[in-house]
């Protein structure tokens, strides 16, 4: 087993002994957070882009072993690239 921080345990140990309580307001905010889900998967709005042929053939090839359309993957793609998850090996 991994090593947990002391805070970590504690959570652990206080969930292992029934301690644990749920917020009150539980069902609002799961109401909440699923509404900032939705919003911020929301596609509303559309672009149009012009790809070389190998790369739109590419990109395709890509989503169909990822078994999802490549315009998600695309999408997929860009979003990682703007929240910096993405970034381009330099080697």
């Amino acid at each position: 087993m991994s090593k947990l921080e002391k805070e970590e345990q504690e959570i652990l140990d206080a969930f292992d002994a029934d301690e644990l309580l749920r917020a009150p307001d539980i069902e609002d905010r799961k109401v909440r957070h699923q509404q900032y889900a939705e919003a911020m998967f929301k596609k509303d709005a559309r672009i149009n882009i012009r790809l070389s042929s190998k790369d739109l053939r590419g990109l395709q090839k890509k989503a169909l072993s990822e078994g999802i359309p490549y315009q998600t993957l695309v999408a997929s793609i860009l979003h990682k690239y703007v929240e910096g998850r993405l970034h381009e090996d330099r080697s």
